[in-house]
């Protein structure tokens, strides 16, 4: 079994893919592009690349399934997860030493912006909690980014040159260990298309004893949200909360949970309410659509949740995963 292998999942990343890719390609190892019917010249792009293998889907899979699929298909002990819009600078070695350490299910490396400046806030972040996803729903970290709430859960004090044992390293650039990942059963493919999948898996892998790892000296730059903000604002909105509410609802404890979702329902409020100040009925659509989905996670609590891990647990096993 080779030792290190680059998993990258696309969609739409016409512009990103092949700087990612011949970054990926010059360290040597195996590297496989899942992509999720994408409607540009992505697989174009992929395809000058012979080295490449690459996994064609014809229909949008989400993060979470393509990323199962790129990850099963390549037979190496770590795996690195790699956003196209993510650009190897080098480390690659050390953050595989990393992960092969006893009991480490993951490691991330240091993200930087084309300035070379760390992302903080970003890169490693803590588990959110009912009280920092509160704030995520108000807007209150935009406003007041350096309040105690936020300063912790965006781990404002971390210093990007130390190597530290972490929470949640970004899924843009996450090396796993396959065997955690196989004793997990993968990512939750329920989280779809986006969203809150890495912060669920890194979570099971805490909850199953093992450490995940910050490595500062492996690096990428990256650009940020190239797919994404591609999407229609009006479905980044459904996606997000949605995907919020599921990982509260898997995660937290009933009190915390409610408070989620109440907060989920009070911020919608506000928000339709700035649609018809604005009179446009975009807000309202959006956010009477999140409004129920917190509503009905608010009522069901968590039992809707263990229907979908159930679900989850039988696809794996009938899959061999």
């Amino acid at each position: 079994m080779s030792q290190t292998g680059i998993v990258i999942v696309t969609h739409n990343s016409e512009p990103e893919i092949g700087p990612c890719l011949d970054a990926a390609l010059a360290t040597g190892a195996q590297v496989v592009v899942v992509d999720n019917a994408s409607q540009d010249a992505t697989l174009e792009e992929v395809l000058l690349r012979p080295a490449v293998r690459l996994i064609a889907n014809p229909w949008n899979r989400g993060f979470a399934a393509a990323a199962n699929q790129g990850i099963g298909a390549i037979d190496c002990a770590c795996v690195l997860l790699l956003n196209p819009d993510a650009v190897l600078l080098g480390g690659l070695a050390a953050l595989a030493s990393a992960c092969r350490q006893p009991g480490v299910a993951a490691a991330g490396g240091k993200l930087v912006d084309e300035r070379g400046r760390p992302q903080t806030g970003f890169m490693v972040r803590r588990f959110p909690s009912a009280l920092s996803l509160t704030f995520e729903m108000f807007g209150l970290n935009r406003l007041w980014p350096a309040n105690p709430v936020n300063r912790r859960y965006r781990c404002l004090d971390l210093d990007a040159e130390v190597p530290a044992e972490v929470e949640q390293p970004a899924g843009a650039f996450l090396m796993v260990r396959r065997g955690v990942w196989q004793e997990l059963g993968g990512f939750d493919e329920s989280f779809h298309p986006l969203w809150f999948e890495d912060v669920d898996f890194l979570k099971r892998a805490r909850d199953l004893g093992c450490r995940v790892l910050y490595v500062p000296a492996a690096a990428a730059r990256h650009l940020g949200g190239r797919s994404v903000g591609r999407l229609p604002w009006e479905r980044r909105r459904v996606y997000w909360y949605d995907s919020l509410l599921s990982y509260a609802a898997r995660h937290f404890r009933p009190l915390s949970l409610g408070m989620t979702c109440a907060a989920a329902m009070l911020a919608s409020v506000a928000r339709m309410g700035e649609g018809i100040l604005r009179v446009s009925p975009r807000p309202f659509w959006v956010y009477s659509r999140v409004f129920r989905l917190a509503g009905r996670r608010l009522i069901l609590g968590r039992r809707e949740e263990r229907v979908f891990a159930s679900a989850f647990s039988a696809r794996q096993q009938s899959s061999g995963g």
